[in-house]
């Protein structure tokens, strides 16, 4: 700083706006998003962690009766199928997925456009038995045995959750480990 000297380089993943008395650390680039699909219960508490931990939060749920009551100032909708929305957002590799629905006929498609994109983190929400039906029934609809292997299900570390508020937890606490190149230790 005193020297007024300026240089650019490679950040580390999950690098942020730094200062250590001496050095002023300014990242550039593309910003980090999350795209829920799912407006339900615990999508609050993922979007509410999420905007909290420097994600722009965008949210489809083509059913009517879950989109009300947002704060429209800390999350974006996006209209249509969730298939659909997973190409219009263009996902790159500062983009996370995450099925939330219970929904096959939601979730696995979004999963499948999502597989075949450049996001970082894909996920979806279920148990190990539900996770290895859905890894079954995305093969017989085309990706590739590496692309369904990119998939995170169960989602979340294994921290004993049980309310929507600690999945979300596990959840964002794995997105944030993998963003930040952490390799995640599961339980």
């Amino acid at each position: 700083m005193a020297s007024g000297s300026v240089s650019l380089r490679r950040t580390e993943p999950g690098q942020l706006l730094s200062f250590d008395g001496k050095t002023l650390n300014a990242p550039f680039g593309p910003g980090w998003r999350i795209l829920l699909i799912g407006a339900g219960q615990l999508s609050r508490y993922v979007a509410e962690l999420s905007v909290g931990l420097g994600f722009e939060v965008l949210i489809c749920d083509p059913r009517e009766g879950y989109r009300h009551a947002w704060p429209a100032e800390q999350v974006r909708f996006i209209q249509g199928m969730p298939d659909d929305a997973v190409l219009a957002v263009e996902p790159d590799a500062h983009t996370a997925i995450v099925a939330l629905t219970h929904d096959p006929r939601l979730d696995d498609m979004a999963l499948l456009s999502a597989l075949k994109s450049k996001a970082f983190y894909v996920g979806a929400l279920g148990s190990r038995r539900n996770n290895d039906q859905r890894r079954t029934r995305l093969l017989m609809l085309g990706p590739s045995e590496a692309e369904v292997a990119r998939l995170h299900g169960p989602i979340g570390l294994a921290i004993g959750s049980r309310t929507p508020a600690e999945i979300a937890l596990s959840l964002m606490a794995e997105v944030v480990a993998i963003r930040n190149g952490v390799s995640p230790r599961h339980a």
